[in-house]
């Protein structure tokens, strides 16, 4: 069972495709980790081993040869609590929804089933997935494996601390702000947010919305370009969705090409940053000039990015909330609240000099790179923080007046509507996992995997784990 939970995803997927190992032995390993480690990290507060099973047995009757070249041939994998998967409780992390069920499966989640996929269980997310920390008042707080007095990060913090400890070798996640790459960061595991409309998912409520994406979350780039790849691909229910690509992602890996000149900025211009985490992604930045033509201190420029990812994702959530708010706000906590009555406050004049502006901004992106071929910058301003603070509130200094400014460093790339993913680039001093994120330009989610994938294979972060929960002073 220790040796099963360790294996990478593609080496598990390679397993069970030549039948050296069973989908059934893949659940007792997974559900023996989780029972093993769960008591510590609560990450995956919902299981569902007997449809698990059910569909193992299904997939037992079926010949490997017979499946399309993309196909996880039973491997299990963990789905967000903000995503349906049907006949499964499914709460978003409210009060409001803690006893429902989901009557039908995200087209995401039929995909990845499809594509031989099995859920085990949901991941734990803060309520709606509003914020940058792990904890609801359905199923209390997720810690992190790698300190349990610390938080995993949000909002897919769950899923980042599942893989971390063992439980699941790959995790499915979201991301509007940072609820990909931050969890990443705090858990040293990988997060790719790709471009908007990459993974097709809905029914929706705001199908045309290109904020929010879903995305792959792995211990490694290698398993990340593969749980891509079974998550890609258009679908009618998503308008706009984007056709799986020609060469796919595990495929790209196979030769990495020497790169242009690449960026790296501390800061994004404004944001303040821990000096460790500073540091330490300073360092692996400049271990690009390994593959690349050199690496310059650079910057597109993002001055307004903040403030035009405040006013469309308030506006997003005055969209989709408005009626949970008119009904339930006694049940809703504050943070919500705000974002919502923030977006109540817009005028039209706001939203359209906002919507002006990123069109501006992504025109300076475009430039931006056709003089460099990547983005390089800290994945969160801070090393994971302990999980008794509800957001950081200050840094190096500066105050923040709202509980989003601190996730600054993700949320300002995603205004740009590029891909971008976090991967582990180094340790504190005490021990605690620092992301590098990487973003490349709009579509190119092959060429972000390249980069970080030529940086992993130089470093050892990504075989450290998967690790025993640790309680606050181990190492």
């Amino acid at each position: 069972m220790e040796d099963l939970i360790k294996l990478t995803a593609q080496e598990a997927v390679a397993l069970l495709k030549a039948r050296k190992v069973s989908p059934a032995e893949l659940l007792d390993a997974s559900e023996r980790r989780i029972r093993e480690t769960d008591g510590a990290i609560n990450a995956l507060p919902t299981l569902c081993f007997d449809r698990a099973r059910a569909h193992a047995e299904a997939l037992a009757k079926e010949r490997p040869e017979d499946r399309e070249g993309s196909h996880l041939h039973g491997l299990p994998l963990a789905i967000k609590d903000l995503t349906p998967v049907k006949d499964v409780r499914f709460t978003l992390g409210s009060p409001i929804f803690k006893d429902q069920i989901a009557s039908f499966s995200d087209v995401m989640v039929e995909r990845l089933e499809a594509r031989g996929g099995i859920v085990v269980g949901k991941s734990n997310t803060p309520e709606f997935g509003a914020g940058g920390q792990t904890f609801n008042e359905v199923f209390g707080t997720t810690t992190n494996p790698w300190d349990t007095s610390r938080t995993p990060g949000g909002s897919s913090g769950g899923a980042a601390a599942a893989l971390a400890s063992g439980q699941v070798w790959l995790a499915q996640g979201s991301d509007l702000g940072g609820s990909l790459r931050t969890p990443a960061s705090f858990t040293g595991v990988v997060g790719l947010r790709p471009s908007p409309k990459r993974v097709a998912h809905g029914p929706l409520r705001l199908p045309f919305s290109t904020y929010s994406v879903e995305g792959p979350m792995a211990r490694n780039v290698g398993d990340t370009a593969l749980f891509l790849d079974m998550m890609a691909g258009s679908h009618i229910i998503d308008p706009g969705s984007l056709p799986a690509p020609e060469t796919s992602y595990v495929d790209c890996l196979k030769a990495i090409p020497k790169f242009g000149r690449i960026a790296y900025s501390p800061d994004l211009g404004q944001c303040p940053v821990d000096p460790e985490v500073a540091e330490i992604c300073a360092k692996a930045a400049a271990d690009f000039a390994r593959y690349s033509d050199g690496v310059d201190e650079a910057c597109p420029d993002l001055h307004d990015a903040e403030a035009i990812f405040q006013t469309l994702r308030a506006q997003m959530f005055i969209a989709s909330h408005a009626p949970l708010l008119a009904a339930h706000r006694d049940r809703l906590k504050p943070e919500l609240i705000w974002n919502v009555e923030k977006g109540a406050r817009l005028t039209a004049d706001e939203i359209g000099a906002a919507q002006r502006a990123q069109g501006q901004l992504y025109l300076r992106v475009v430039e931006f790179f056709s003089k460099y071929d990547f983005l390089l910058t800290p994945a969160a301003i801070v090393p994971p923080f302990t999980h008794d603070k509800r957001y950081v509130e200050e840094v190096n200094g500066v105050r923040f007046d709202n509980y989003m400014s601190w996730l600054a460093l993700p949320s300002m790339l995603t205004v740009t509507c590029c891909p971008v993913i976090s991967l582990p680039c180094g340790f504190t001093k005490s021990g605690l996992p620092v992301g590098l994120q990487i973003m490349g330009p709009n579509a190119r989610e092959d060429r972000v995997l390249q980069a970080a994938y030529a940086f992993e294979r130089d470093h050892d972060f990504a075989r450290r784990l998967p690790i025993d929960p640790r309680a606050p002073g181990t190492s």
